[in-house]
């Protein structure tokens, strides 16, 4: 009995996660004045990985969060909430789409695990 190699749809899985993203060394050997730039892009991409949605929003408050430093001193480690989303547009490309939000934590995010929010 061969496996089905069927892909699995996304689009049934609206989900919300938070994560603990290791911002310190996707950063790390960047020149100073491109490393929260550089942060910033890093974050979307993990959230393309994570949720496979080429659509993903960046909410304020973490781009606040990780701007608080300035350019060149970018977090080590930031808690996000990575929320998968239906999207109502009509005219739009995805059906789908990724929301990425700040989560605030007390010991710097180390030594916490991917854990599956359940929304309200």
């Amino acid at each position: 009995m061969a496996k089905s190699t069927q892909k699995r749809s996304t689009l049934a899985d609206v989900v919300t996660r938070e994560y603990t993203i290791h911002l310190h060394k996707l950063v790390h050997g960047r020149s100073f004045k491109k490393r929260t730039p550089h942060a910033v892009k890093a974050i979307k991409e993990f959230a393309t990985k994570a949720m496979g949605t080429q659509d993903v929003r960046v909410d304020p408050s973490l781009n606040k969060a990780l701007w608080a430093r300035g350019v060149r001193n970018v977090p080590h480690r930031i808690r996000v909430r990575i929320a998968r989303k239906r999207n109502d547009d009509e005219d739009a490309k995805e059906k789908l789409y990724s929301f990425v939000t700040f989560v605030p934590t007390t010991n710097n995010a180390k030594g916490l695990e991917t854990t599956v929010v359940d929304d309200e």
